[in-house]
C-alpha cells in the first residue's frame, strides 16, 4: 500500500487488519477488502475513522488523471475524521481519545521557506492524504500528529469531514481573492465546494452570484445566501454577470476549462480570478491583451493550512455555516463515484465508517 513508510518506520506494531476501499488499477472499480495495519512511525498516530468525505480529487486519484499520479495500490480519502486510538513514538500534539481531522496535507518538512512563512501547503517535501499516503476510506488511518487538526466538541464528524477539504479549500480561496463587503463574488460550480464557497463569501460581506448547470443546485445556492443565480445552459454566465456590473472576484471551482474561461469573462476591470478546480484537461484560453488592459489578477489557491482549518471549524461551531451532505456506507464507494461524476449529488457524499 502507499503509506508513510517513506518516513522512518520504527514503532509499535498493531496486529490485525481493517476494512478499506482500495485502488488497484486506475479507472477500475475500487475493492472493499481487508488490509494490514502498518507500524507507526515516529510522530504518527492511528485514527479510528468515523466519517470520510468523497472529494473530486479522490476520483481524479482513482482514475490517475493528474500529471503526478498516485501509485496503486492505495487507499483514497483526505476528508477523514475520527478518534485517535494509538500514539507512535514522539507523537505529542494530540492524545488518545481526541477527535481529529486528517486533511490533504498529511506531512510537510516544517523547515523550508514555505513552511516557516505559513505557506506549508506549498512545501516541496509534502505528502498528501489519500494520494501519496493511504487515506481515510477505511476503518482506520495513519496520520502525523503534527498535521492533524482537533475537531471542536459539538461538531458532528459527518459535518467535520467535508469541512476538512471542501470547507478549508473555499475558506482559503475567498481569503486569497480578497473579498470585501459590497464586492460581487461569482461562484462557478455549486456542489461540494461551491455550496461552502457561497457561505464564506457571504460571511466576508460579498454579494454572491452562483453559476451552475442544474436548477436544483441553483435553488440550493439561493437557500445558502446567493443573491443571484445563473444557469449556464440557458444563458452565457459571463454576459449575465457583466450586466450586474461584473464580478470583483470569480471563484473557478467547476473542473472544466470552459467554466474557467467564463469566470474570466465575468470579471470587471481590476477583478481577480481564483483558480480552484483542477480539470483533467489542463488548459484554458487566456487573452493577454484584455488581461493587461483590464488589470486582471490571476491567482491559484491550494487548500488551506492547519490554521485555516481551525478557523473553519470555529465558524461551523458558531453556527455560521451549513454542510449539505448525503451519508452513505463505504460499500457504495463505486456507485457514489458514479453519482458524483454524473452530477447526481447535490453537494457532498460522506462515508460513515
Amino acid at each position: 500500500m502507499a503509506v508513510s513508510s517513506e518516513q522512518p518506520s520504527v514503532g509499535s506494531a498493531t496486529p490485525g487488519t481493517y476494512r478499506a476501499a482500495v485502488v488497484h488499477r486506475f479507472r477500475e472499480p475500487l475493492t472493499i477488502e481487508q488490509v494490514s495495519r502498518q507500524d507507526l512511525a515516529p510522530g504518527q498516530v492511528r485514527v479510528k475513522v468515523e466519517a470520510s468525505g468523497l472529494c473530486a480529487t479522490d476520483i481524479h486519484a482513482a482514475h490517475g488523471e493528474w500529471p503526478v499520479k498516485p501509485t496503486p495500490p492505495f487507499i483514497p480519502g483526505h476528508e477523514g475524521v475520527g478518534i485517535v486510538t494509538e500514539l507512535g513514538p514522539g507523537a505529542t500534539e494530540v492524545g488518545v481519545g481526541d477527535r481529529v481531522a486528517m486533511p490533504w496535507l498529511a506531512y510537510a518538512c516544517g523547515v523550508c521557506d514555505y513552511c516557516v512563512s505559513g505557506r506549508e501547503t506549498l512545501c516541496l517535501e509534502q505528502q498528501n492524504m489519500g494520494y501519496s499516503v493511504d487515506g481515510g476510506f477505511g476503518e482506520y488511518a495513519t496520520a502525523f500528529s503534527r498535521y492533524v487538526v482537533r475537531v471542536p466538541d459539538g461538531i458532528d464528524p459527518l459535518d467535520a469531514a467535508p469541512l476538512t477539504c471542501a470547507g478549508v479549500t473555499m475558506y482559503k480561496a475567498v481569503a486569497v481573492g480578497g473579498t470585501r463587503s459590497t464586492d460581487l463574488v461569482a461562484v462557478f460550480g455549486v456542489g461540494g465546494l461551491g455550496h461552502l464557497a457561497i457561505q464564506y463569501a457571504a460571511i466576508a460581506g460579498g454579494r454572491v452570484v452562483a453559476v451552475d448547470l442544474v436548477d436544483e443546485k441553483l435553488e440550493l445556492a439561493r437557500e445558502l445566501g446567493a443573491e443571484f443565480t445563473v444557469n449556464a445552459t440557458e444563458e452565457d454566465p459571463a454576459d449575465a454577470i457583466q450586466r450586474l456590473g461584473g464580478a470583483d472576484q470569480a471563484l473557478a471551482i467547476a473542473a472544466s476549462p470552459t467554466a474557467f474561461e467564463q469566470a474570466y469573462g465575468s470579471l470587471r476591470r481590476g477583478g481577480t480570478l481564483v483558480f480552484v478546480g483542477l480539470p483533467a484537461d489542463n488548459r484554458m484560453q487566456l487573452p493577454i491583451f484584455e488581461t493587461v488592459l483590464g488589470g486582471i489578477n490571476l491567482v491559484g489557491s491550494i487548500v488551506g493550512t492547519r490554521t485555516d482549518l481551525r478557523e473553519v471549524f470555529e465558524l461551523h461551531a458558531a453556527g455560521k455555516t451549513r454542510v449539505i451532505r448525503e451519508v452513505r456506507s463505504l460499500e457504495t464507494v463505486n456507485e457514489s463515484i458514479a453519482d458524483v461524476e454524473a452530477g447526481r449529488v447535490a453537494a457532498r457524499v460522506v462515508f460513515q465508517l
